[in-house]
């Protein structure tokens, strides 16, 4: 049982590794396809890359907020320590 079970298992390995290989040569042959391919991809990527620009700068601003509110804060409540010590 064993033994049917890996024979069948590499069976379909080399069944499936030969539809791989002929699948890679047929796409050689459309250079086309290749071409529209590339040219996604490239679009994608600028895509991508701007909405990455967009997120940092984004982040970039809510934390300058975030720090600027947090000192304004710290500024008044040290006014405040300083007016009691008087």
């Amino acid at each position: 049982m064993k033994r049917l079970l890996s024979l069948f298992l590499s069976g379909a390995l080399v069944a499936g590794s030969a539809g791989i290989a002929l699948a890679q040569e047929t796409n050689k042959e459309h250079k086309g396809v290749t071409e529209k391919t590339k040219d996604a991809t490239k679009g994608a990527a600028h895509g991508t890359e701007n909405a990455a620009k967009k997120t940092g700068k984004a982040v970039k601003k809510g934390t300058k907020k975030g720090v600027n509110k947090g000192a304004e804060v710290t500024k008044k409540g040290a006014g405040k320590v300083e007016d009691k010590t008087k």
